[in-house]
């Protein structure tokens, strides 16, 4: 089978050609750097994705928090990792890259804080 990618490692945006046979890479086309080969066989045998999202605030002025995981989990794990997210409530201000949630879903990255959230007592 034959699917077709467009690579996103540099900004070229390669238009590659992939050769699949029983969910494996066999062939790239179309790569003008190694990245792109790279690409090709994450993509297909192993996709990845940085989960961005966002937790609700309880007692702060503001309603919600948004985070996002500090590295990419299995693309497969994204709606489970989003229904725990949603389980989440913060009652402190974070700052930025403040972990939320350490080892997230036992996968060894962090769920951080991706805004800067300055309350009246953070001035004093």
């Amino acid at each position: 089978m034959i699917k077709k990618l467009i690579c996103i490692e540099c900004p070229i945006g390669c238009s590659l050609s992939v050769d699949i046979e029983n969910c494996r890479v066999i062939k790239v086309d179309g790569d003008k750097c190694p990245k792109g080969k790279e690409h090709a066989v994450s993509e297909v045998e192993n996709p990845m994705r940085v989960l961005t999202s966002t937790v609700l605030a309880v007692g702060l002025p503001f309603k919600m928090i948004p985070v996002r995981t500090d590295r990419p989990i299995p693309k497969s794990m994204i709606l489970e990792a989003s229904r725990e997210v949603k389980k989440i409530r913060i009652k402190k201000a974070p700052h930025v890259g403040e972990i939320i949630i350490p080892n997230f879903l036992n996968l060894g990255m962090n769920l951080v804080a991706t805004r800067e959230f300055l309350c009246e007592e953070d001035n004093l």
